[in-house]
């Protein structure tokens, strides 16, 4: 019988903020490319141990609002407060680093390597050996090598995938690739997990799976997660708070059954003329 790892030695790493208290403040952040205005003076936060999601019709500007804050975007104006620390432009694997992960709308996995190594792919963040050690998988590169497999084999227990740890993703069905992808992002251990539209395209089952895991990582991991969903029913059942969007601007934002009787919130969903 498997038995769950606990969550305890699985959660994100101790960042000094206590539950409740701010982790991420997005400060009037604008972002055009060239003449477009994809976003447009947008402020929110993510406080510590919630599940913030970002909604909006398409076009919105929700993917682009997660690029700029996983560095993959610098913005024209505003910034980016994380942990304390303001900045308005970084790298991706500065957030990384910093204890940002994310998955994407599709899904961006090595499809010929197994599911073991996907995750593992994720721990690359927290490895300490140089390359040289590495190459030659001796001594404390190779003490290093299996520390850091025994953490990929919980998050596989965790998610419930070792029937698949060897199985190319590939071969896998969508829905299970979306499983290895959120696993490949808990595998660096992030204080804020920024997840976009992780159930686009599955079916009931699925989702209901992957609802269920969003929760576990949330309430057992203890992280903090912010995500885009378009399915209104999950975003209501899974959130704290809700950000909506609407051709880059702000229009509401509150509590899901504030958000959801808004009238402006109404009207964008309904595609009432602007």
């Amino acid at each position: 019988m498997n038995v769950r790892p606990d969550p305890a030695q699985l959660g994100a790493p101790d960042d000094g903020i206590a539950k409740g208290d701010l982790l991420l403040d997005v400060k009037n952040v604008s972002l055009s490319f060239g003449g477009v205005k994809a976003i447009t003076d947008i402020s929110f936060d993510v406080r510590k141990g919630e599940i913030r999601a970002i909604i909006g019709p398409n076009g919105a500007g929700k993917t682009s609002m997660l690029n700029v804050i996983n560095g993959f975007y610098t913005p024209q104006r505003g910034s980016i407060v994380f942990r304390g620390e303001e900045r308005r432009a970084m790298k991706p694997h500065h957030a990384v680093r910093q204890g940002i992960a994310r998955t994407f709308q599709n899904v961006a996995l090595f499809k010929g390597m197994s599911t073991l190594d996907n995750i593992m792919a994720g721990r690359s963040v927290k490895m300490k050996r140089g390359l040289g050690w590495q190459m030659l998988w001796h001594g404390p590169a190779l003490a290093e090598e299996i520390e850091h497999r025994e953490k990929v084999e919980e998050i596989i227990d965790f998610l419930e995938i070792q029937h698949i740890r060897k199985t190319p993703v590939g071969k896998l069905p969508y829905g299970l690739q979306k499983r290895v992808e959120l696993g490949r992002a808990l595998a660096m251990e992030p204080s804020l997990l920024l997840l976009d539209e992780p159930m686009a395209g599955m079916n009931l089952e699925e989702k209901e799976d992957m609802s269920r895991f969003i929760i576990d990582v949330n309430q057992q991991r203890g992280t903090t997660i912010a995500l885009i969903e378009h399915d209104m029913g999950v975003v209501m059942d899974l959130s704290d708070r809700v950000v909506v969007l609407d051709y880059g601007k702000k229009i509401a934002d509150g509590a899901p059954d504030a958000v959801k009787t808004n009238q402006q919130v109404i009207d964008a969903y309904l595609g009432v003329a602007h």
